[in-house]
């Protein structure tokens, strides 16, 4: 089942197979019913058919309806997870209940998802997106929920030991893009939000680009919600083109305003024609190249870092059974977004710490200390095989969390992202070197 919290009291306006379900489980679906009802919330139908005992509860949170950053498809995918591992006999036998929160992007609503994910016994926080870790992580922690699998947005998730990061977060693909450019730019040119998270991304880049002494990256700064970028593109690409040899590159980590910056720079890109362009996933997916033009999209080209393997990789087959299965037509979720995927990847990590669990109780507290105590969890060759035991911790000093530091080279060829390595690249290294 799944539940969403996401309008609370006080919230600023927007800105922008299967066995008979026994009876005393729909006598609780009821109850659950009723109880969303009076707390505002949304309830999706989707009891685990012939599971037992007590439901799982947790959260999954992300912005939506902002005039920033969007992710609504990771709730949407929590709760297509949900209804899929319900249908299939629940999670370790349980049914699991999804509660959601929108965040707005704000401080404020961020943490009262949090604390709205304590009020309602989550056991964990799983497959979420925030900005703001200074506001929900505190009280996760004094509550002793553990936070699975956050799309890494800020260093402070690496840093938490109630954090369980699936992926390398924003550092990695920084530090992953400034390595993967440093084989072709001369000079480049970061076009990133001006915000406490964009502080964070030019000194990742430049760690990559040391790799080969590359000088620091150009650091342009912009509005996270402007809606034209005319000014930024032609800057960066009057400063990319003075490189050495006409070697130079803008990279654009704007999260879904990278299309309206490259909107812009596609006018203007013709009185530049040597000047290569590069993101991180996240920035940029398949849809949105299909979206631009495919061959003809001002991405085609492009250097791009990401988490996992290309989307069309075969390895991604069962997620995509399950999306097809529970939310075929759900144009929220899109298999090939790295918060979709992030999520997926996520509550596969819950499944198998609540099924190592075995007849035990379910609770922040045994959920905590099963992933403390070393539990190895695969994801199909997704990821590294994942551990967050303490010896396990990362040599990168400012990411203790850090246990899955690798990422993969791909180019945008031919209107599709393909990868231009066939390993991923551990970047552990390269984070050594952040100043």
């Amino acid at each position: 089942m799944a539940e969403s919290c996401g309008h609370m009291t006080g919230r600023r306006p927007s800105t922008t197979r299967n066995r008979t379900i026994p009876r005393s489980h729909t006598r609780t679906a009821a109850v659950l019913l009723g109880a969303a009802l009076v707390a505002g919330c949304g309830l999706v139908p989707g009891d685990a058919k012939g599971s037992d005992g007590e439901p799982v509860t947790v959260m999954t949170w992300a912005p939506e309806q902002t005039r920033a950053t969007n992710m609504p498809g990771m709730p949407a995918m929590a709760r297509a997870y949900a209804r899929w591992i319900n249908s299939h006999g629940g999670i370790g036998g349980r049914p699991l209940r999804v509660l959601t929160c929108n965040d707005h992007n704000d401080s404020v609503d961020a943490a009262k998802c949090a604390r709205s994910a304590v009020d309602q016994h989550a056991v964990a926080v799983v497959g979420s997106y925030s900005q703001h870790s200074n506001a929900f992580l505190p009280p996760l922690e004094s509550a002793g929920i553990p936070y699975i699998g956050g799309y890494g947005a800020t260093e402070a998730e690496f840093a938490s030991p109630l954090s369980y990061p699936v992926n390398g977060g924003q550092p990695a693909l920084l530090a992953g893009n400034g390595q993967q450019l440093s084989e072709s730019c001369a000079r480049t040119v970061l076009v990133r939000p001006d915000s406490v998270a964009g502080d964070q991304l030019a000194p990742l880049l430049d760690a990559g680009l040391a790799l080969r002494d590359r000088p620091a990256a150009v650091d342009l700064l912009t509005a996270e919600d402007a809606t034209d970028y005319a000014d930024q593109a032609r800057r960066a690409l009057d400063t990319a083109s003075r490189a050495p040899h006409g070697e130079g590159c803008v990279v654009a980590v704007l999260g879904e305003r990278t299309n309206t910056f490259f909107d812009s720079f596609r006018r203007l890109r013709e009185d530049y024609p040597g000047v290569r362009t590069a993101t991180v996933l996240g920035s940029l997916d398949q849809t949105v190249v299909n979206r631009t033009g495919g061959e003809r999209s001002p991405y085609e080209g492009a250097y791009v870092t990401g988490w996992y393997p290309a989307s069309d990789d075969p390895r991604w087959e069962p997620m995509n059974r399950a999306i097809n299965e529970q939310a075929f037509g759900d144009n929220r979720i899109d298999p090939t977004d790295a918060g979709v995927q992030t999520t997926w990847i996520a509550y596969e990590v819950l499944r198998q710490v609540v099924e190592s669990l075995g007849d035990r109780e379910v609770t922040s507290g045994t959920v905590r200390t099963a992933l403390d105590h070393d539990l190895q969890v695969t994801t199909g060759g997704l990821t590294p095989p994942l551990r967050w035991g303490y010896e396990r911790m990362s040599a990168a000093g400012d990411f203790p969390r850090l246990v899955n530091a690798r990422v993969t080279f791909q180019k945008v060829v031919s209107g599709r992202l393909k990868a231009t390595r066939k390993t991923s690249v551990d970047v552990t290294d390269t984070l050594t070197k952040v100043p």
